[in-house]
């Protein structure tokens, strides 16, 4: 499932939202919603006390609520009970407030934000700028990230066009490409860098980045030029755009004696409070 995280304020209070871009969706941390409208010291009893004289929402409880990373307040990665924009109504319903009326407002202009985001990517990348400053990235690392965000855009509009379909094609064609321009797949690569469900290119340096943009916008120039049909098609040009990106690799390689293809991941050089971590759930109630 592809994901953006941000965190917006309200009233001073920030809540943690996750983008679904495949559902197209937001997802609200709950516990941040009901600590806007309630102020309470203690958000999980408050949770408690909330579904147990609410029998229908309490009943609900487990479609409404569901597993999202998110940042913890402990500075880690954590599966973090969300829901949607119509969950967090319900939820809304369930809580008297005076905040209730000004938080639907709110909800409300998140989501005219995203639609105008949708309409002009510029915002998009602004919004995708400000996310990645705040976890601690380089404005080096930043701007390649998104021109990678950029080419990958690019390449999948070629796949797109040659009629090849989401999903496993599109791995699959991925893991030729890096493949060929790092030695591995795109499995073995996290798995060299000990990485489970965090992305590989959030955890890229450099120079692997710029390695890797090199391949996807080599296969997207090289599919422009030969319109190819189909997924077979498609690999070949995959291929050669991926082998591009690899002779450069060995070049370099061999001028600089040592490997760029490195175990470094985000842990290993973004300040220690916003490090990438395993993902344990968050100590709240089911």
């Amino acid at each position: 499932m592809s994901k953006e995280s941000i965190i917006k304020a309200f009233e001073g209070v920030n809540v943690r939202i996750v983008w679904d871009a495949e559902k197209e969706e937001y997802y609200f941390a709950v516990n941040d919603i009901v600590q806007v409208l309630t102020e309470s010291t203690d958000v999980k009893q408050y949770v408690k006390r909330m579904r147990s004289r609410d029998p229908e929402l309490n009943s609900k409880w487990g479609t409404i609520c569901t597993p999202v990373r998110m940042l913890a307040p402990d500075g880690k990665m954590r599966m973090t009970k969300a829901a949607t924009m119509r969950g967090i109504l319900r939820i809304v319903q369930s809580i008297p407030s005076k905040k209730a009326e000004p938080l639907k407002q709110w909800l409300a202009e998140v989501g005219s934000q995203r639609i105008d985001q949708m309409q002009d990517p510029e915002l998009n990348f602004e919004q995708a700028y400000a996310d990645y400053r705040r976890l601690g990235y380089s404005d080096r690392w930043i701007n390649q990230r998104l021109k990678s965000i950029e080419v990958r855009k690019e390449l999948t509009d070629e796949w797109d066009r040659a009629g090849v379909t989401e999903g496993q094609q599109y791995a699959s064609l991925t893991d030729i490409i890096t493949r060929e321009w790092s030695g591995k797949t795109t499995k073995q690569y996290k798995q060299f860098k000990g990485l489970k469900k965090e992305s590989l290119r959030d955890n890229m340096t450099n120079i692997e980045l710029a390695l890797n943009t090199l391949a996807e916008a080599s296969a997207a120039e090289i599919s422009k030029a030969q319109s190819p049909k189909g997924y077979r098609q498609s690999a070949a040009v995959a291929k050669k755009g991926g082998e591009i990106a690899g002779d450069a690799r060995k070049k370099l390689e061999k001028q600089i004696g040592r490997s760029v293809v490195t175990k470094e991941k985000a842990s290993d050089y973004l300040p220690p409070a916003d490090r990438w971590q395993s993902l344990p759930e968050e100590d709240d109630e089911d």
